[in-house]
Order: C-alpha cells, then structure tokens, then sequence
C-alpha cells in the first residue's frame, strides 16, 4: 500500500506526494532533492571553523575525534557533489563554495584544522580521501576549476600520500583506486603498478551470479552493492582509463555483474522498504540504495526504471517514516533511530552519512526515466519469492501476503571455514529478514539463542558454529528451497572482550565440540528446520532457536509440552514467531532480553531442546515468522538411513506431495 513520504523528524515533506506518477511511495527527485537540502542544512551548525571538519555529536571512533570530523565533511561531501552535479552545476545554496573552503584548510599542514593524512597511523583518511576525489572529479568544473593553484597543489600532496600504502584486500582496494585515478586527472603523481593491482584484488573478490566477498573469506553484506559494485562502474564513467586501465570488456562484466546482482538486491527488500538487517555498518541505513542507482545510471539488467525507483525511494522512505532523522536532521548511529550498540570499532558520528551512497541517483537529471516513468512494484509486492542465491549460501523466500523477506543462511560467515571463533550475531546466525535482527549486545552474543542451533554443555554454555562449511544451497523439482551446512561446533571463552568490533566474532580460548550438520528446508514460506549431531555427545543437549521478535513492551509468549509436539511461540507489535517440534524435541522456553535490539525494547526468542541427544540422531522443528495468526497442520518428517550414504529425508506436507532430500554423512 502507498504511504506518505515524511521528512526528517516525521512531518510531511514540503512537496505534496505524487500518487500519480509514484503510486507506492508518493516520492519524487523533488522529494530527494529536498530530503539532501535537509542533510545539509542540519549539519552546517557543526562545522568548524575553518571548515574542514563537521564535528558531529556522539562517541569517538577508534581513529579519533580529529578523523571523526573529516569523515564528517567527506561523507557530507558526497551529497553536496550528488546534487551540484545533478542540477548540473545548479548551486543556489553555495554548497561547493563551503566545501572549497574546508579543503583549504584541510589540506594545509599549517592549518591548526589540518586533516590526518591517507600515510597516518590511522586509516580512515584512506577510505575518506576516496569521497573528496570522487566528488572532485564529479563536480571538477564548477569545485576543483576555481580552487586558485595553492589549495590544488595542497591537494594534490595529501591525496598523494596514498601512494605506496598498504591497503586490505576488500572494497578498500577501490580508495585507491579513485584516488590514484583522480591524481592522474590533474597531473599528479601515480601508480599504474597500483591501481592493476588492486584491479586484480576486485577481479579476485568475485563469486557467482554477480555477488564479491567483501575480502577473502565469506563476508557478503551489503558491502557488495554500496561499495564493490558502485565504485567500479562510476570509475569507468567519470574517469579516462576506459580502453588502457579498464578494456571494454572489463565494463561490460562489471555491468553484467551488477544486473545479475541487482536480480537478488530486488528480492531482498521488504514491502515496506526496509532492506535486509545482515551484515556489519547497518548505521549506513539507506547506502543500500546505491547499487539501484548504479542500475539506472548504467542499464545494469535492462530493470524497469520504475521499479529502481520505487525500490530506491521505498528504502528511504522507510527510514523516514520511521523517524530515523532527529529533530534537527542529524543521522545518528543506530537504525530507526539513536542506539550506539549498532556501532563498530571506526564507527564515529560522521559514519553514518555514507547513507550519501544512497542518493546516488541525484546525479541523473529530472528528465531521466528513472525520474519520469511510473513506479513498478516490487518483487514482493508480485507474488512470493522462493530463490537461491548461491555465491553467500542463502535460501530467500518472502510471502507476499505479510511483505517479509527471510534469509536462511548456509553459507555467510565472518570466519572462514575452520576458523575458531565465536558466531557474529550479524554474520553466522541461521536466518535474517527485513523485519528481525538478532540481538546485538546482552548474554545471546555469548550464548546465540535466535536462529540458531546449538549444543548446550552440562554447564548450560551454548556451543558456536562459526568455521562451519555449506554443504549445498538448491532448488528442488517441486519448487522447495534446501540447503545444509557443516562443521565442529566449539564453545569459546572471550580473551580480550575489549578488542577492536569489525562486525566479527570475538576470539579467544576454545573448547572443542562435535560436528554439527544443520539443514532448512522451506517450501511456501515455511521452513523446516533440521541438525544432526554426527558423534557422541555424553550428556550434551541440542536447542534449535527461532526468529527474534523485538517490541516496544513486553512481548506476548507462551510454550506447550503437553502436545504431541512441543511449541513455543512470541507475538510482538506486529509480529509472530513460532518453533514447533516435529521430530526428537520434548523442552520449550522463550528467552526475553531487554535493550539489546536496535528495533524495541524488549526481545524476545522462541526456542525448543532435546534431553541429552545422541550421536547420529536427526532433530527436526517447524519455524515460522509471519505478520499472520492463522495456523496450518504442521507437517511431517520421516528419516532414512541409507548404508554409507547419508540420511534421506522425507517431508509430508498438509498439502501436496512430499518433499525429499539427501542429508550427506
């Protein structure tokens, strides 16, 4: 259903909606344009003096204050440069002239506003040299043409300093990239050496169907469309190097890669906008819109351009209706609103503007059909969605009836295989959606509770699966989703809880466990959800956890042990998870948490365990999450075990024939 766009703090926007030409949304580029006018103006008070730095309020990153403030003007740069560019040099509010300022002073070591340099102890001046030559490029005849010789030749040295640096091999190759690219513009100094080099670093983060890892383990996020995907086609379209850094060929891939990814990136964004809550720098909110953009620039996947829109705007108007800007239009850390526990170790108060990413489409002009044409519907807002996506393992399946996306996850992890560590909450767990997110502080990042499976020693201490392998991720001939995955579960005792946050598990002392083998089946939006423990466990129980339902009182819960199969279940605001026991489970609970979600106050779990399980047994429950009160027959799993060959398992639907499937040994 359309709703009203909202502007920051949640009142209507100046411009009254279009439900004529943007029939889900209301939202138009006037409806951008001003929602950047917005930013803008919100954070000028903030500006230092010089203005080189916006010193927003909140905690200090780990690079510190003074990095903090430049990362404030870089990532606000970036909508400044979006939407001079756009307006194709329109600047009625002297936006560049500002900024022209900041750069001056940034740029100069005698300024006591000097910024730290991209060769600094710290790296974040890397990662933030990258927006100002971006957006120097973008914006060069009306920003870098009038800078008088000084301040260019300032520039130049500190953009310079990047120059035989290390970088991490994962969307940081692309900093260096741009910034190189810039410098070879202008007539500074560069590195052919270098940037072929970090084009072999993005050429090996590539997997299948268009997706990359985020570095070299298994780090899909949504790093893939706001960074991996963008910074390569806007390269190829704003700087010289198509045809001697960048062959045609090389673009066409990169844009094949970024339709194929764009096919997913549809189908995980909710009904009502919001985008699916995996993976680290949440706080970045609506940077998700990026690859859309990047899609409508390029022609990426030949998609409606009504439907990039509407996907686009949906994203933004979500958080808008949400009040996720504060009264005065400041984006703080968090997700809908402030909530520091979100942040990483560099996460300051400037980090979260690189939601800048999601107005790239500002830079299209108010003529372009992505503009002008209709919006189209979402996948979601067609028909249910069933679909794997076999470069991150994922199982996708949304009904089209409640708008939730679920992703059951066999093959995400922030540890590589093998690895020993304990599970991130926004990595490792068993499933994510665009309506849920596990708890990200509190006792289940110790002990995981949602989503998961666990084995739980005799002191009660839930066992990790991080390290675990996929087994497979496919489709099956009657339309069901399945997909397992693998591997010794440990139970880990925190060294250093203190360490540096990047979104990873925390290492530390490890108690080994058995191997774990855990497998979602998911046929019409319902997942059947099965483990099996493949050696002895002693006196070891087995919980399975469902989804988390966070709420703004005291979730609604209830628990039954009395039927044939045992069932927990949680009802929030507006949403209802349910585990149900089908095979080996006879214990019920709901665990409640309190501060610990970003989405309410209150979290709370469903979950069913085993008495002391035995090696080789298969455990089976039902797990649903659903906007619905309407209950179905649960259905039924039968086991069998073929001589060295592993367990086949057979699902009898209420409805239907059954569904079946090897569990390999």
């Amino acid at each position: 259903m359309p709703h009203h766009p909202t502007e920051p703090g949640g009142a209507s926007v100046t411009s009254p909606p279009d439900f004529t030409r943007s029939p889900y949304t209301g939202w138009t580029r006037e409806h951008w344009e001003a929602l950047a006018d917005r930013m803008l103006t919100a954070v000028e008070p903030y500006r230092s003096p010089a203005g080189a730095r916006i010193d927003l309020p909140g905690p200090a990153s780990v690079s510190g204050t003074v990095s903090d403030g430049l990362e404030g003007f870089a990532r606000t740069l970036l909508i400044a440069g979006f939407l001079v560019a756009g307006r194709d040099g329109g600047d009625p509010g002297n936006l560049l002239e500002r900024y022209a300022t900041g750069l001056a002073a940034g740029t100069d070591p005698a300024s006591p506003e000097s910024w730290p340099r991209p060769d600094d102890e710290f790296n974040q001046a890397k990662v933030e040299a990258a927006s100002i030559a971006l957006v120097l490029q973008l914006t060069r005849p009306w920003l870098w043409d009038r800078l008088d010789e000084r301040v260019r030749e300032q520039t130049v040295d500190w953009l310079s300093a990047v120059i035989g640096q290390w970088y991490p091999q994962s969307n940081w190759t692309w900093f260096r990239i741009v910034v190189e690219s810039f410098l070879r513009e202008v007539g500074g100094p560069w590195s052919a050496t270098e940037i072929e080099e970090s084009l072999a670093v993005h050429a090996s983060l590539r997997r299948s169907n268009g997706w990359l890892a985020d570095g070299h383990g298994r780090g899909f996020d949504h790093y893939n469309g706001w960074a991996l995907h963008v910074y390569p086609l806007l390269w190829t379209r704003l700087f010289d190097v198509t045809g001697t850094l960048c062959p045609p060929a090389l673009r066409e891939q990169w844009t094949a890669d970024l339709g194929r990814y764009t096919d997913d990136v549809l189908r995980l964004i909710g009904a009502d906008g919001s985008p699916l809550l995996q993976g680290r720098s949440l706080t970045y909110r609506f940077a998700t819109a990026a690859p859309l953009w990047m899609a409508a620039i390029t022609g990426a996947g030949q998609h409606p351009p009504g439907l990039l829109r509407r996907a686009a705007s949906g994203t933004v108007s979500h958080f808008a209706k949400h009040e996720t800007f504060e009264p005065h239009g400041l984006l703080s850390l968090g997700w809908h609103g402030t909530w520091p526990g979100m942040r990483q170790s560099y996460s300051g108060p400037g980090s979260p503007y690189w939601a800048a990413k999601g107005m790239l489409g500002l830079l299209l002009p108010s003529d372009h059909p992505v503009w002008t044409d209709e919006e189209k519907p979402l996948p979601i807002e067609t028909g249910d969605i069933a679909r794997v996506v076999e470069a991150p393992g994922w199982l996708v399946s949304a009904r089209q009836s409640d708008g939730i996306v679920t992703v059951l996850n066999h093959g995400t992890d922030a540890a590589r295989p093998g690895a020993t560590c304990a599970d991130s909450p926004l990595y490792a767990r068993l499933g994510y959606s665009t309506a849920t997110l596990p708890s990200l502080t509190g006792p289940s990042v110790a002990g995981p509770v949602d989503n998961s499976v666990v084995l739980l020693d005799p002191e009660g201490r839930a066992s990790h699966r991080s390290g675990f392998r996929t087994l497979f991720a496919r489709q099956l001939a009657d339309g069901a989703l399945v997909a397992a995955s693998q591997g010794p579960v440990g139970w880990i005792e925190a060294t250093d809880e203190t360490a540096p946050n990047f979104g990873s598990g925390p290492t530390g002392t490890v108690t080994p466990g058995p191997v774990l083998t855990i497998a979602s089946l998911v046929r019409d939006g319902t997942e059947v959800r099965l483990a099996r423990v493949d050696s002895a466990t002693s006196d070891m129980k087995l919980r399975i956890g469902g989804w988390p339902v966070a709420s703004s009182k005291p979730p609604r819960s209830d628990s039954d042990i009395r039927q044939a199969h045992p069932v927990a279940e949680v009802t929030g605001d507006d949403l209802r998870s349910v585990i149900r026991g089908l095979r080996g489970l006879n214990e019920a609970g709901v665990t409640v948490e309190q501060g610990t979600s970003p989405l309410g106050e209150y979290t709370a779990v469903p979950w069913l365990t085993t008495q002391p399980v035995s090696g080789g047994e298969i455990v089976a429950a039902l797990v649903t999450l659903t906007r619905q009160t309407a209950d179905e027959p649960p259905p039924v799993v039968a086991v069998e075990r073929l001589a060295g060959s592993g367990d086949r398992i057979i699902v009898s639907w209420h409805q239907g024939e059954p569904t079946e499937f090897m569990l390999p040994t």
